[in-house]
């Protein structure tokens, strides 16, 4: 992607600045841009037979920047590249990840982004699932039986995994009753940035999972797996500003259930991957391991809270 094409798009006359971001697992080319007057915006560009997902996507941030959410706003959408690409102009969120800024904070700082954090997933989730959303329990199910598939066709194996995914499916009626709501779909410090009055804003909603779940489970993969329990107060608080408050019993019962289905999908993961990925999934893996005590605890070890 050059400069050349860039300026062939609606409005880059006004274009001041253009910057490349080299940034995060996405496979859109992402670019800064400076307006002439004043403006800051996100342009993405993928590949044209993403068109129906990124579609998906741009009308999803619709949605969330019409409740108030602090999002990359929408400002126009369409094909370039001849109708080889896709591209999606966005408002720029100004800020910094929580991923990379977290440990510059105090702890009651990191007590009070917790609780924005989780008031901003509460609100994102006070959007509806589609009245015809094929219900969670089969979903769930679904999912499960795709990385039980890719577990027994690769080499990778645990002696943890088996009791794991007879967990799984033993207690696979915990899914049958849960609701479903609009989710982010990758809910987790990396996509939270903070401004300099401390406001937190949410990035990168993901379109590959319908978007459309269980609202609780985005708090189970919002989670360190990474081993930065130092930064508890944060996910602690995050926990208790989603549910005002401190969270039912019933949702670790649920929360575990999600932490095993994780597990099980890092399986999947260090059997496809290789090198630097491979030893971060290991580690997660292990580290999930640990903080529910091999799945003989409901509560995380790190929420250091007794009941």
């Amino acid at each position: 992607m050059t400069e050349k094409f860039i300026s062939s798009l609606p409005g880059s006359e006004n274009f001041v600045k253009i910057e490349f971001i080299n940034k995060g697992w996405s496979e859109d080319k992402k670019y800064y841009i400076e307006t002439s007057d004043g403006k800051k915006l996100l342009l993405r560009v993928s590949d044209i037979s993403e068109l129906e997902r990124k579609q998906g996507e741009y009308d999803m941030l619709k949605r969330v920047a019409a409740i108030g959410i602090r999002t990359n706003t929408p400002v126009d959408f369409g094909l370039c590249n001849d109708g080889k690409n896709v591209y999606q102009l966005l408002v720029w969120l100004d800020g910094e990840d929580l991923d990379s800024s977290l440990h510059k904070f105090t702890e009651t700082e990191q007590y009070e982004l917790g609780i924005k954090s989780g008031e901003l997933l509460r609100k994102i989730h006070t959007l509806p699932a589609p009245e015809n959303a094929e219900p969670w329990g089969i979903r769930f199910r679904q999912k499960i039986k795709h990385c039980v598939d890719v577990y027994n066709a690769n080499e990778f194996k645990s002696p943890h995994v088996e009791p794991i995914i007879k967990y799984l499916r033993d207690n696979i009626n915990l899914m049958d009753s849960r609701p479903q709501t609009f989710i982010h779909g990758d809910f987790w410090v990396a996509n939270l940035i903070v401004n300099s009055d401390k406001e937190v804003g949410v990035i990168d909603f993901n379109y590959y999972n319908l978007s459309y779940g269980d609202p609780w489970s985005e708090l189970g993969y919002t989670l360190p797996w990474d081993g930065k329990v130092f930064y508890s107060c944060f996910f602690i608080n995050l926990f208790k500003g989603y549910f005002n408050g401190e969270p039912p019993l019933e949702f670790f019962k649920i929360l575990r259930y999600y932490y095993a289905f994780s597990v099980l999908a890092a399986t999947c993961d260090i059997a496809e991957n290789e090198g630097e990925h491979r030893e971060i999934c290991i580690k997660n893996f292990d580290n999930i391991l640990y903080y529910f005590g091999d799945f003989q605890n409901d509560i995380p070890s790190w929420y250091l809270k007794d009941y």
